[in-house]
């Protein structure tokens, strides 16, 4: 019979159960760029078979994070969660075995299912285990930290295991860490209390339906372009049925995302914010893999360890961030990061057939391991900041749908940048150094957007929150006699 977890233990074993499932789930969104061309080959897919081995994971997960968040408050954070984990370790396991572009693509949208359970309950479940404060703040940098690590370190793992072994393997890694997170979240992590009520029907519908169209409508702009009829009709869609959405939400007595959620000014820029910085950042990843296999001659493997210099500075980074956080605002490092990234993307928009690794790539990916730890942190803990526990789930469901909105916005507009850039006669290298400069010159006009809304909305109300909290202490010191 094995003891029971002491008090102390248990906060470990909750941070560990909850960062290794959400590594699971950023691993998936990113394992598989390095090794698309390995699927491709194997399974003799079509470009545009192949361009819905992600579209599908990113659509399904991005339309039901609303969804997953609500089932979590009203039936309990624990049971969804470890539901959601078995669902997205059988669908990772469906994958692996995959004998077609049928299957291959099915078993995605699956993942995608378990990735928008999983990824809502498991911030709220941190949250919920850890008070606000030192301890949470260290908990939220380093789920933070495993954000920005999960997507670098899934592009090196997926590289090697695609070079060494087969690109199935990099799904098959997930079924037995899967199943040890299915085993143990039980024994450690605490059930929450149950928020008594109903699903919100027409919210969920509208929701799913809605952030579902628009994504479609912004994935289809990779094959067709934005003057498509059918891209047109589904970002319409989409735009129609969150407008109806809002209304309902407005009307409803318990509905699936409270609108009293954007009350505040940190939350919403927070949200604002986070989704014009992933947009860059997956552009990022996308190009900038095709680059090192396309120009430079990297094999998957090194194109994966070609991250190594932003993951390992990002991940330094993160860890010092809470030691920053007690003495000064959040929105500092947050502004700074948001700049190092800037400028780590405005000097990769200028690589051309001739640029180095060193120089050309190395160096401008310090800049942003750099920027991603100071500034993921901060986007995360304003995201849920100030939000009831009751409304917990909904806060970490939106953060997460802004991250997704974010990322499959922000590739879009990449696709569609690099697309205009005008074919010539010389080497495809010339060509494709080309688009990978235009895509991340978007991703840098976007970040600046990201700024100013971090300047315009989070920093004024995080310095006014920091104000208040310290006038609340000083009025609570006694004043003794002399």
């Amino acid at each position: 019979m094995n003891p029971a977890p002491t008090a102390a233990a248990r906060p470990a074993a909750i941070l560990a159960i909850v960062l290794a499932s959400y590594f699971m789930i950023l691993l998936e969104n990113s394992v598989i760029f390095t090794a698309l061309p390995s699927l491709q080959a194997d399974l003799d897919l079509g470009a545009g078979e192949l361009s819905w081995v992600q579209d599908a994971y990113t659509m399904v997960f991005g339309g039901l994070l609303l969804l997953g968040a609500r089932a979590g408050d009203l039936l309990g954070r624990r049971r969804v969660f470890v539901a959601g984990l078995a669902v997205f370790s059988l669908a990772s396991l469906l994958i692996g075995l995959a004998p077609s572009a049928e299957w291959t693509i099915a078993g995605r949208a699956i993942q995608g299912v378990g990735a928008a359970i999983v990824a809502p309950t498991s911030l709220s479940l941190l949250t919920a285990s850890f008070a606000e404060g030192r301890e949470r703040n260290r908990a939220v940098a380093l789920y933070s930290a495993t954000a920005g690590i999960g997507s670098s370190l899934g592009l090196v793992l997926g590289g090697a295991l695609a070079h060494w072994i087969s690109w199935r393997a990099g799904f098959f890694v997930n079924v037995p860490l899967g199943a040890a997170m299915i085993v143990l979240a039980p024994k450690f992590l605490p059930e929450t209390r149950r928020t008594p009520g109903r699903f919100d029907v027409a919210g969920a519908l509208t929701a799913t339906l809605g952030v579902g169209s628009l994504l479609f409508g912004i994935i289809h702009t990779a094959d067709a372009g934005w003057n498509s009829p059918v891209t047109s009709s589904a970002a319409g869609a989409g735009v129609v049925l969150l407008a109806a959405f809002v209304l309902i939400e407005r009307r409803a007595a318990q509905p699936i995302m409270p609108l009293r959620l954007f009350a505040s000014r940190r939350r919403t820029g927070a949200y604002l914010a986070r989704f014009l910085y992933m947009g860059p950042m997956i552009g990022f990843f996308y190009f900038t893999t095709q680059f090192m296999q396309g120009v430079l001659g990297f094999d998957p493997l090194q194109a994966g360890m070609g991250f190594l210099p932003m993951t390992a500075v990002n991940f330094a980074v993160a860890m010092a961030v809470p030691r920053l956080t007690p003495r000064i605002p959040g929105s500092v490092p947050l502004l700074a990061g948001i700049l190092l990234t800037l400028a780590g993307m405005l000097c990769l928009s200028g690589v051309a057939p001739d640029t180095g690794f060193l120089t050309g790539l190395a160096l401008p990916m310090v800049l942003l391991g750099a920027g991603q730890g100071l500034a993921f942190a901060p986007l995360t803990s304003f995201g849920i900041s100030g939000a009831p526990a009751s409304d917990a789930g909904a806060a970490s469901g939106l953060l997460n749908t802004f991250h997704q909105l974010g990322m499959c916005l922000g590739l879009g507009v990449a696709v569609a940048a690099a697309s205009i850039v005008p074919d010539s006669s010389g080497p495809a290298s010339v060509l494709l150094a080309g688009q990978v400069g235009a895509a991340l010159s978007m991703g840098s006009a976007l970040l600046v957007l990201g700024l100013v809304i971090a300047v315009a909305l989070i920093l004024p109300a995080d310095l006014a929150s920091r104000r208040a909290a310290a006038a609340e202490t000083t009025a609570r010191v006694p004043v003794t006699a002399p």
